[in-house]
């Protein structure tokens, strides 16, 4: 599995030649990372003087941040299995029109689940950056640029894996499924970009000096 790999080693594999792991894989792991550090502010709130107000509320924040960091992590591998699926379509036989008929139904489903994969990582992203935006506003003071690291983490994950979702949609014959998820393709980059902005917006002011 991909996320078994070093730091390097998954980073090493990226940099090659294979089509995978490449941008929805990458989009996971940014979700991933998001997950991560807000796990990490929510901890270091938790039982701080203070903070007592929150402390329940971080454990929430915590243990729901680390779930996802779990799923997003499992999502690397996912959108790399996907891809996979789709290229394995192509090598299908086409000699006959029956065997042309088999491919083009496979290669059509394959895609279908190719871009559902990446829709979910973009929801589950977005779903993120509302409890980012929590530990960021409640959380360690001190934490708080850690927090802002994760909404952009966040951000890039909904937007990187939107663009996957896009470019499988181009591919698909069901028309009224592409515009379906291509309308909350829009939907869910508008929010994600509107989020992070009024999040940065706001602890860039409380920063400056």
């Amino acid at each position: 599995m991909l996320v078994d790999l070093t730091v390097k080693g998954f980073l090493d594999k990226v940099a090659g030649n294979d089509p995978v792991p490449g941008g929805g894989s990458i989009a996971a792991l940014n979700g991933a990372v998001g997950a991560a550090l807000a796990a990490m502010v929510a901890g270091l709130t938790i039982g701080k003087k203070g903070y007592e107000e929150h402390d329940e509320a971080m454990r929430r924040i915590q243990a729901l941040a680390i779930r996802q960091k779990d799923e997003f992590l499992m999502d690397v591998d996912r959108d790399s299995e996907a891809y996979n699926q789709v290229f394995g379509c192509f090598k299908m036989p086409k000699s006959t029109d029956e065997e042309k008929a088999a491919r083009s139904a496979a290669i059509q489903e394959a895609t279908r689940f190719a871009a559902l994969v990446p829709m979910q990582v973009a929801r589950n992203a977005y779903e993120l950056m509302s409890i980012i935006a929590d530990v960021a506003n409640s959380g360690n003071r001190n934490a708080v640029t850690d927090a802002c690291v994760a909404m952009m983490s966040a951000r890039s994950a909904v937007l990187g894996a939107l663009m996957n979702v896009r470019i499988n949609l181009g591919s698909l014959k069901d028309r009224a499924f592409v515009e379906q998820l291509q309308a909350e393709a829009d939907e869910l980059q508008r929010k994600a970009c509107e989020k992070e902005k009024e999040l940065l917006d706001a602890i860039n002011q409380d920063l400056r000096v």
